[in-house]
């Protein structure tokens, strides 16, 4: 089942995705909730919302503005240097220990909406990775059990401002400007992704294909992940996790090559779909209020 947050009718609504197109949970299923959080945090809800996509009425894709699938996630929690290639172009040790910082969650946004170019800095830079987020509260979840806490997997971008990453060891200013989170273009829940440790993940820049790998390549899977960081702290429904990306970014290019306004950037993963987002210049206009 594919599961979407998106605008219709000047109105946020959450759907399942089918062939024909979106059904709109809140016509043909009522009584479930509003909000996709709520939504995958409970099977019973996630039963009633895969019956009722199959006698829904669909609406085009054409005619929905497709958001964030999850607009306001709890914590957005990113994993560096997960991936050999990568470790090795930044030069970096191979890590003995999972890397991890945060990105607010302001950064969140639509599969295909624009993200900017800050006004303080032009060392802006793609990072393709598949994500996922949690279904359950968890807490101590053993590596054997952590598939059981995922309630789907879906395409992101961890944009990142390289000066601004690198000023400081945990990254997390760099990596959470605004709009420097796209995700999408929808929730794949397991059953449809199968083994998530066996995707091919790509990103292109203008056309030109820049990352090519595949998530078989991950130094700590999904579930290595959810064991460490439930180890740790507890884990809720709604939590976004960045699982790592390959080698191929912009910052290790020879010579490096940033984003400009007007770039296009696609990022793809095997049976999740692709996002699309064009690169604009940030108003940087002061808001109070």
């Amino acid at each position: 089942m594919k599961l979407a947050t998106f605008d219709y009718k000047g109105e946020t609504r959450i759907g399942v995705v089918t062939d024909k197109g979106i059904v709109d949970l809140a016509a043909a299923a009522p009584s479930l909730p509003r909000d996709m959080v709520a939504l995958i945090s409970s099977d019973k809800a996630l039963a009633e919302a895969r019956a009722a996509s199959a006698k829904g009425d669909a609406i085009p894709l054409a005619d929905v503005h497709l958001r964030a699938p999850v607009p306001f996630p709890g914590k957005v929690l990113a994993i560096g240097l997960n991936y050999r290639d990568h470790v090795e172009e930044s030069g970096q040790p191979m890590p003995e220990h999972q890397v991890w910082f945060n990105k607010q969650h302001n950064c969140i946004t639509g599969p295909y909406d624009d993200v900017a170019l800050p006004a303080v800095s032009s060392l802006l830079d793609y990072e393709a990775e598949m994500c996922f987020v949690i279904g359950k509260r968890c807490k101590h979840v053993p590596k054997e059990r952590a598939h059981e806490v995922i309630a789907g997997y879906f395409v992101g971008n961890d944009v990142s401002v390289r000066d601004w990453q690198l000023r400081t060891n945990t990254w997390q200013i760099g990596k959470s400007f605004d709009t420097h989170g796209p995700i999408g273009p929808w929730i794949v829940t397991p059953d449809e992704v199968g083994d998530p440790h066996a995707l091919a993940i790509k990103c292109w820049v203008n056309g030109e294909l820049r990352q090519n790998s595949n998530t078989k390549h991950l130094i700590f899977n999904c579930f290595d992940q959810i064991a460490h960081l439930s180890q740790a702290f507890t884990l809720d429904p709604g939590d976004v996790i960045f699982t790592g990306t390959s080698g191929g970014v912009g910052a290790a290019m020879k010579p490096m090559q940033f984003l400009k306004a007007g770039d296009v950037v696609r990022v793809e993963v095997e049976k999740l779909g692709y996002i699309e987002n064009r690169v604009v210049p940030e108003k940087a206009e002061t808001i109070i209020g």
